[in-house]
């Protein structure tokens, strides 16, 4: 489904803080399944995450979607890509504060037009799956974490992306909570779509519901297991 060709990716090229953030990774990302990508802080793994998902462009290397060459693909392109196709959980929710919860949920939807009853109808149905119904209409900033992650959640769902990507997305949860986190991606996976996880926590690596885990150390692929 992604496969990644001698991708490098570099900050700051040519300047005294540059940093090689990932070195002529190679991988094969298969469609379905929960994959996590383990690594310490400043492995590369997070960069991995964002090249996967379109957010950022390679320094180095290809990039494919289906076939579909992303790397060189001009922007305007590759945000139409992004939008219909993946959805991202950011490690700190990246909520916006003084909207609702609904209308967070709503917010990545606007630019695809849809009608906006339909498009209320959808969120209102993602909140209900995910026990927020009765939050539709508080300030995001009043939700504990559980909630505002599963709002996150809800959120990266409302354009139906085929992939889901989630940065850390046990950083800043207990242990229940975490828990409860990988099942509902787990769920996910199980109906159908694809989930990748950025993660240094052995909770969520050692978890019956992954299907593969890639560790990744200084910018270089270091393991490969399926579980």
């Amino acid at each position: 489904m992604i496969e990644l060709t001698e991708v490098s990716k570099t900050f700051n090229q040519n300047q005294p803080n540059e940093c090689r953030a990932l070195r002529g990774v190679s991988l094969r990302l298969e469609r379905g399944g929960v994959t996590v990508f383990k690594g310490p802080s400043g492995s590369g793994k997070t960069t991995l995450l964002t090249l996967v998902g379109c957010l950022a462009r390679p320094t180095a290397g290809r990039i494919a979607l289906d076939g579909r060459l992303l790397s060189n693909l001009p922007e305007r392109f590759l945000t139409d890509v992004r939008r219909h196709t993946f959805g991202f959980v950011f490690q700190q929710f990246n909520l916006i504060r003084g909207l609702t919860v609904l209308e967070n949920v709503m917010l990545p939807a606007y630019p695809l037009g849809r009608p906006h009853r339909e498009l209320m109808d959808a969120a209102h149905a993602l909140l209900d799956r995910f026990g927020l119904a009765a939050k539709a209409t508080s300030k995001v900033e009043w939700l504990s974490g559980g909630e505002a992650q599963r709002t996150a959640l809800a959120r990266a769902l409302i354009n139906d992306p085929a992939v889901l990507i989630a940065d850390e997305p046990t950083a800043n949860l207990d242990s229940a909570l975490s828990r409860e986190v990988l099942a509902l991606l787990a769920e996910l996976a199980a109906q159908g779509r694809t989930v990748f996880i950025s993660s240094h926590d052995p909770l969520v690596f050692e978890a019956t519901q992954i299907n593969r885990v890639i560790e990744v150390h200084d910018g270089q692929i270091a393991g490969d297991r399926r579980c």
